[in-house]
């Protein structure tokens, strides 16, 4: 397979250029983020659909022209990207967008969208020379940079809310982290974490705040154009938290074009939060570029429970420049969408995901999505690191030698 065309680091903000080669977190003319910049013409060369078709392995490693390790060697791979992309016509149905399908990143090997970007940025940190690796999260980055730090053999300190799931702070203890719970939001781990950072010379891999996870991430809009045989969908609606997949994928959308291997349309990309926590519905709706910080934010979907992104800026320009928009829906609004997509074959999702069911809906309701368009929802993550949506059904308890008879009615929604 080839190698990486990585050329350099772009500040998105200052469009100031620095040296790939270098360990950097983000722009020190801004802080804002560094994004990655490649050869294309290069990459153009060896990248092609019919070299792709031919590498029927590595996941999203398929990808290493347009991916930063240069040394082969320095990839870790867990199995992470290649996920598939379902047609989900009873959910769709339910929804009124027949054109939906599901892009199952629950099936990355630590159970979320979050192994890709932890791939990229792990593997290119131990390419780097980094120390040990430190970052702040909501819970299944945590997991997801444990286990790659353990794979590269890497030391990695995780700083997450004391509320977080038990089963992402099981997750990053068993595959041997550092877990250090703070009593607040993850804008306040990232401040604590910032501090260790400082003090014990560990690379912070905090959202957006170093090249590499953007780029691990937009690996899914890469994959979505391969497998929609190099076009790409009428409308991606994708939860947002600090917003590295939106970002990553709307870079992807610009370095296929410049390969030739799509068209100058684009997806309208629609942003999801919730009314507990809607910075970049608040700054879309109101005009602005920039969004400012959201006081007592609260939800249950703690991927996407993020007071202020570093990288909000470059998620509302992708919205605004696709003709999208950005939903925020009500917390039990996202638990019926987690167990609508239960309910009609899409499994057990996450709350992030059973908040971007809801907007469909909405969205359908609204007519910005019409019965003609081919919708392509972010399905980021499993349900079962999560509590469960409230208002479940207390299933009964028998003995061996009930007579079923009971069991028929009067029990309503059993049968």
């Amino acid at each position: 397979m080839s190698e990486s065309t990585l050329t350099g680091l772009q500040g998105s903000l200052s469009g100031e250029t620095y040296d790939a080669d270098t360990l950097m977190g983000t722009d020190p003319v801004d802080g804002r983020p560094l994004l990655a910049r490649y050869d294309l013409q290069a990459a153009g060369r060896t990248l092609t659909p019919e070299s792709l078709a031919g590498r029927r392995s590595g996941g999203m490693w398929r990808w290493a022209e347009l991916l930063p390790v240069r040394d082969p060697r320095h990839r870790v791979h867990l199995g992470e990207g290649a996920t598939p992309l379902l047609p989900a016509p009873r959910l769709g149905a339910a929804l009124g967008a027949p054109g939906l399908r599901l892009k199952a990143e629950g099936l990355n090997p630590t159970g979320s969208f979050k192994a890709r970007g932890m791939a990229a940025a792990v593997s290119r940190a131990a390419e780097l020379g980094a120390p040990s690796l430190l970052a702040p999260s909501a819970g299944n980055a945590a997991g997801a940079l444990a286990a790659y730090g353990a794979a590269a053999g890497l030391t990695v300190t995780v700083l997450m809310p004391v509320d977080v799931p038990a089963a992402n702070r099981e997750e990053a203890l068993v595959c041997g982290a550092r877990v250090i719970l703070v009593d607040g939001l993850i804008s306040d781990c990232g401040a604590v974490g910032a501090r260790l950072a400082a003090a014990t010379g560990a690379f912070d891999v905090s959202t957006l705040k170093e090249p590499y996870r953007a780029e691990g991430k937009k690996t899914m809009g890469l994959e979505l154009a391969e497998q929609l045989g190099w076009r790409l969908p009428d409308v991606v609606v994708y939860p947002t938290g600090g917003g590295t997949g939106m970002v990553g994928m709307w870079k992807a959308f610009a370095e296929l074009e410049a390969l030739g291997l799509i068209g100058a349309d684009r997806p309208r990309m629609v942003s999801v939060q919730t009314t507990g926590c809607a910075p970049i519905v608040r700054a879309f709706q109101a005009g602005e570029r920039f969004a400012e910080p959201w006081t007592g934010a609260a939800t249950r979907a703690a991927g996407i429970r993020v007071p202020a992104a570093v990288g909000d800026f470059l998620v509302l320009d992708a919205i605004r420049e696709s003709g999208g928009t950005a939903v925020a829906v009500s917390e039990s609004a996202m638990d019926g969408g987690q167990r609508l997509a239960g309910r009609f074959g899409a499994g057990y999702v996450s709350p992030e995901t059973g908040a971007v069911v809801a907007a469909v809906g909405e969205l359908a309701a609204s007519g910005d999505i019409t019965p003609g368009d081919l919708v392509v929802a972010f399905d980021t993550g499993i349900g079962h690191k999560y509590p469960p949506p409230p208002g479940l059904p207390e299933p009964p308890v028998v003995a061996p030698d009930v007579d079923v008879a009971e069991l028929v009615s009067p029990h309503p929604g059993l049968f």
